[in-house]
């Protein structure tokens, strides 16, 4: 929800100042979850987490474009693009080891010193590069009033809609939000110091990125989701073999990421964004075909896996990086949070697309036993897991294969 106010508030006040702030902000909020006496105050204790995040990552691009001259930001990318996806494989395995032996406020104990030193780290060693050439144009009160709400409104009700089922009241709270942004896109073009600038979508480099960027995020943002729910509900599995099984995609993604983004600095992103978009396609197509079987060999999900995780790395490091060297360095905040954004709001959708298609073959409740991490039960509901989890990836695929089309903006003169 903050993503894009805070990628503004980087350039206007500086990026290296507000990443700074992030880490402290988050290390303080995982010492406020640690202590939380009830669920409501871990709630209200996590969207300060969440406020730290936002500081960390609506920067994160931006500072490494400025440090980073044209002709290396693809490979720069690429390589933070790894140690992100390297910190959430290994999170996720000490949470896990955590949370069995010590219980689940020790998962906010071990982000108290990690993120004390990060804090002193990055204030030490990180220098402020970026132009802060408009300082004196002040903050979008209006626009911050209604872009903050309008999205959290939509991402609430989509989450609960699928989670839940929709019902009047997800509908409501989602068309309360998708009014807020419509009202907000109509308050950028009449305010002088706009948060947004709308004009960067005039400029096709940036449009077709960001375009491309929201189709790729439905796609990719729900297939490790979509392969729990296919090994644990439709091979019974349990958490841990599952997330052992799932290692070929993050491996192929942590590997084609900095080759492309490397390549794509030296023979431009195009034909890797586009080669990463067709291998990623391939991948989801191979995965819809073979987990329709109910009793798949593990090699030919494994050739799926790498093919759609290659693809995906292949696409991500070239496509930021076009997006952030198409925009001026005034705006790289703005631009830096709103591909962030984006991808948060396509994998949001994409978690929701799978709720909504695995609805269709499966009660609801099962769903929910299985989010929360309890197995299903029973060859009937496999066979019908199976099925619902082929459909998704069909889906994934179409998405995936529509992100090519706006990539013809940028052929266009």
């Amino acid at each position: 929800v903050m993503l894009l106010t805070l990628g503004r508030f980087g350039d206007i006040f500086g990026r290296v100042k507000m990443y700074n702030l992030g880490f402290a902000v988050f290390t303080v909020g995982s010492a406020l979850c640690s202590v939380s006496p009830n669920g409501a105050t871990l709630v209200g204790f996590r969207i300060v987490q969440g406020l730290g995040s936002a500081l960390i990552f609506a920067n994160n691009n931006a500072i490494l474009t400025d440090a980073f001259p044209s002709n290396e930001r693809g490979r720069a990318i690429g390589i933070n693009q790894v140690v992100g996806i390297m910190g959430s494989v290994v999170g996720l395995t000490i949470g896990g080891v955590l949370t069995q032996t010590l219980g689940w406020r020790s998962i906010f104990w071990i982000n108290i010193p990690v993120g004390g030193f990060s804090t002193v780290w990055a204030y030490f060693r990180l220098r402020e590069l970026s132009v802060q050439a408009h300082i004196r144009e002040g903050v979008d009160v209006l626009g911050n009033l209604l872009f903050a709400p309008g999205v959290g409104f939509v991402l609430y009700g989509l989450t609960f809609g699928a989670f839940s089922g929709w019902g009047v009241y997800e509908a409501v709270i989602t068309g309360i939000g998708l009014i807020l942004i419509v009202l907000f896109v109509y308050a950028q073009t009449r305010i002088v110091y706009p948060m947004m600038d709308l004009r960067l979508f005039k400029n096709r480099v940036f449009s077709s990125g960001i375009i491309s960027n929201l189709f790729s995020s439905i796609a990719r943002g729900g297939v490790t989701l979509n392969l729990s729910i296919f090994f644990q509900g439709v091979l019974l599995y349990d958490a841990y073999k599952a997330g052992i099984l799932m290692l070929p995609y993050s491996l192929a993604f942590v590997a084609a990421g900095p080759l492309s983004g490397y390549l794509s600095d030296k023979y431009g992103p195009t034909r890797f964004v586009t080669a990463g978009l067709i291998v990623g396609s391939v991948g989801l197509a191979l995965l819809a075909f073979f987990s329709y079987n109910p009793s798949p060999v593990y090699s030919h999900l494994v050739v799926g896996m790498i093919l759609s995780g290659a693809g995906n790395g292949m696409f991500v490091a070239p496509n930021i990086a076009s997006i952030m060297n198409s925009v001026q360095p005034t705006r790289r905040g703005v631009a830096s949070g709103m591909a962030t954004l984006i991808y948060n709001v396509g994998s949001l959708f994409s978690v929701s697309l799978i709720f909504v298609v695995l609805a269709t073959v499966a009660p609801r409740s099962e769903l929910q036993n299985l989010f929360a991490g309890l197995p299903v039960q029973g060859d009937l509901n496999s066979r019908v897991f199976g099925r619902g989890v082929s459909m998704v990836y069909g889906f994934m695929g179409v998405f995936n294969f529509l992100a090519l089309a706006p990539l013809s903006l940028r052929l266009k003169r």
